[in-house]
């Protein structure tokens, strides 16, 4: 009897979950077939009249290309050095604003302030700021010094400007994850002489586990598709461009179809493949819902 009511509950959540999956397949499910069958074929508006089925030759092309490389290696590099410092920051605001005693609001607040300015706003203060002649931070620099006209010291501009807009967002989704390690366990190590070091490698970030692989899941999967500070600080010069970049060229600016959508297809299985890791592999769930 029991088993027959929850195969009938079982049966009436799918059925109430059906519509919202179908509207989902629809909305999202057509851009993305659209984009791969695009990939197949040779499909460029500057010559509407010139398409054809060419199979994989556009993912020969793109994978073939040094630009291509050139620009996920750049991704690559701002996506694990900025989650990385996040990361780290992230924790320590976090630990910060949960163990606060006094103006816990007031403290939450100013610490999410770069998080809630618009990406395209605070990418042009960061313009600005290293610009020589209106800068405050360029003012800093000798003479002559133009960082953002320079691959590594742009990089690490870039880097700098992701890591001050969603440090907040990063402390954010850590602080759900310590306000479900129980005190308790805390005081009994600290009683058998537990300092807080040990105390934090050893209780607090192994129960923290499920809540750290979150965050890592949607910084990572953010900052790979980073366009926005890219865009406004150098606009891909001296090779600063992001796959995102790219592919922007190739399908709206060059009206190439079918090379951008190739592209557009790459970064997809690339956010899939590391999605799949997390979820999968590193058995990421929501903290407290039995993920480990």
């Amino acid at each position: 009897m029991t088993t027959d009511v929850k195969a009938a509950e079982r049966r009436l959540g799918l059925w109430l979950c059906a519509p919202a999956a179908a509207f989902m397949l629809l909305v999202a499910g057509w851009p993305i077939l659209y984009s791969v069958i695009l990939s197949f074929k040779r499909y460029d508006l500057r010559f509407p009249d010139d398409q054809a089925w060419v199979g994989f030759s556009n993912y020969a092309t793109v994978l073939t290309n040094e630009f291509w490389w050139t620009s996920f290696g750049v991704t690559m590099i701002i996506t694990v050095v900025s989650v990385a410092f996040e990361l780290v920051l992230g924790m320590a605001l976090a630990q910060v604003m949960y163990r606060t005693l006094v103006a816990k609001g007031l403290l939450r607040t100013v610490v999410l302030i770069p998080y809630g300015i618009v990406t395209v706003v605070a990418a042009f203060g960061w313009f600005y700021a290293w610009t020589p002649g209106t800068g405050w931070l360029a003012a800093m620099l000798p003479d002559g010094e133009a960082p953002l006209t320079e691959f590594w010291p742009a990089i690490g501009i870039i880097i700098l400007a992701e890591v001050w807009k969603t440090t907040p967002f990063m402390a954010l989704l850590l602080l759900a994850g310590l306000a479900i390690v129980p005190e308790e366990l805390h005081r009994a190590a600290a009683m058998d002489g537990a300092g807080r070091w040990q105390r934090f490698v050893r209780i607090t970030l192994p129960l923290m586990r499920p809540a750290i692989a979150v965050a890592l899941l949607f910084r990572i999967l953010d900052a790979f598709r980073i366009y926005d500070n890219i865009y406004v600080l150098t606009k891909g010069s001296q090779s600063t461009g992001s796959v995102s970049i790219l592919t922007y060229r190739n399908l709206v600016s060059g009206l190439n179809l079918g090379i951008g959508s190739t592209m557009s297809v790459l970064i997809f299985i690339t956010v899939a493949i590391i999605a799949f890791f997390f979820v999968t592999v590193l058995k990421t769930g929501t903290p407290g819902q039995g993920g480990r």
